[in-house]
């Protein structure tokens, strides 16, 4: 069976640019027929500030929607997550939202596409890599980093496909579904 990729937007910002990325993503990802892949946006997960008394890492959920996200999460065999930088690091949703879970994160591959001013989020990625690891799973070397992202948007809000970036997510969704792949097998030949 095929490897099942979700690709996490991470902004829940008011006129956030990630989801116009995601997007691109999502129809890079969809010419491919190697792997299923989904959207999920944090903005409509509304997850509250992680609070919880019982550790993740228990898999013990006390409330609907932490079992409900484990759910989503669970389900998938990899991660791509697109995040914009804010202040040299990455939205506090998406760490709210790592947080809240553990061995549904664990050994999976997470791959990451940075959107932002002139550093294009490649700090907010480097921070990120520290607590995927954290979190037991494997992150890609390789990375899709957009800088001065206002100037790569259509009026329509639409990101600019050019054979840089489509060569990058080639590249990127290359190495996502091979990983994705391999840890699976592995994970269902020891459970």
């Amino acid at each position: 069976m095929q490897p099942h990729i979700q690709i996490i937007i991470a902004s829940v910002r008011d006129n956030r640019k990630g989801d116009k990325v995601a997007r691109w993503v999502y129809e890079q990802a969809s010419k491919r027929d190697d792997a299923t892949f989904e959207l999920v946006d944090l903005k409509e997960w509304e997850l509250p500030m992680f609070a919880d008394a019982k550790l993740p890492s228990m898999g013990e959920y006390s409330t609907d929607i932490a079992r409900k996200w484990a759910a989503s999460v669970g389900k998938a065999d990899g991660y791509i997550f697109v995040t914009p930088e804010y202040n040299h690091g990455y939205p506090a949703s998406l760490k709210n939202a790592l947080d809240y879970l553990y061995k549904e994160w664990n050994k999976k591959p997470a791959a990451f596409v940075s959107y932002g001013g002139q550093a294009g989020g490649a700090r907010s990625v480097e921070q990120l890599r520290q607590i995927t690891i954290e979190l037991e799973m494997v992150p890609l070397r390789s990375a899709i980093v957009l800088p001065a992202i206002r100037s790569m948007l259509t009026e329509q809000g639409t990101l600019i496909d050019d054979e840089a970036r489509s060569g990058a997510a080639t590249k990127l969704l290359d190495e996502i579904i091979w990983w994705a792949a391999f840890l699976k097998g592995a994970r269902e030949s020891v459970s």
